[in-house]
């Protein structure tokens, strides 16, 4: 799949509210022999940003920023339907993401790919107070939590929560990964709040949490993610 023979039409769609050329378009792509998969991280989520960039500056109106998210979203739904999914790995997930639509989404295509790469996601969205995602944690013990785009004004709350999640014997095993929103556009900021893992995309979030599986002792470096990746050892 050539995605800039497909990345401006759809954005044109998107941002006009077009679902029948949206979706005219997304049908050419699987008859040019992309993947489901593909289609989601390789056009939905580079046409996601370049929504999210415009509408940041101020270029892209609230309408049609809201028309975009909602059509996108109901264009991720579709295609995750179509996604081949892998044997279950044994590691189980719970995500969460930022405040807006957009944080919605976005972790939503992290979730899909997610779990079409075997892993077992629980998503909740938005909106979750700290002292129920500890006790959601504490209960279940998932391998992973994945905070996965977040706003700034989502940041105090995160860092509290990570802090005490250190503190707390009964959460020393879970892995804290994040990505996507802030921690994309605040250099060194995951590895400062003591995440262990990041990423800046879904694609590049099932390459690391598969590449590093395992929660990283207290006087490690935590943090892994592009640009942070330690240089594996020759066997």
């Amino acid at each position: 799949m050539s995605v800039e023979s497909y990345s401006q039409r759809l954005f044109e769609a998107l941002t006009n509210g077009d679902r029948p050329s949206a979706r005219a378009i997304i049908d050419e792509c699987f008859r040019d022999g992309a993947s489901a998969e593909q289609v989601v991280s390789d056009l939905f989520w580079p046409t996601y940003e370049q929504i999210e960039t415009l509408f940041r500056e101020d270029k892209l109106t609230t309408l049609a920023h809201h028309m975009a998210t909602r059509l996108l979203r109901s264009l991720c739904d579709q295609a995750a339907q179509r996604f081949s999914f892998k044997n279950p790995i044994g590691r189980s997930v719970f995500a969460v993401c930022g405040p807006t639509d957009a944080d919605e989404l976005a972790g939503q295509m992290a979730a899909d790919l997610l779990e079409a790469e075997g892993f077992a996601v629980n998503y909740a969205g938005s909106g979750i107070a700290n002292d129920e995602l500890l006790e959601i944690v504490q209960t279940t013990q998932p391998h992973v939590l994945l905070i996965f785009s977040s706003a700034p004004s989502d940041l105090p709350g995160i860092r509290e929560l990570i802090d005490t999640m250190r503190e707390i014997g009964a959460c020393d095993g879970i892995q804290i990964v994040v990505g996507g929103g802030v921690f994309n556009r605040a250099e060194g900021l995951a590895e400062e709040i003591g995440a262990d893992l990041w990423a800046e995309d879904p694609t590049e979030l099932c390459h690391v949490m598969i590449d590093y599986p395992e929660h990283r002792a207290q006087d490690e470096q935590r943090t892994v993610g592009r640009n942070r990746r330690p240089i594996r050892k020759a066997a």
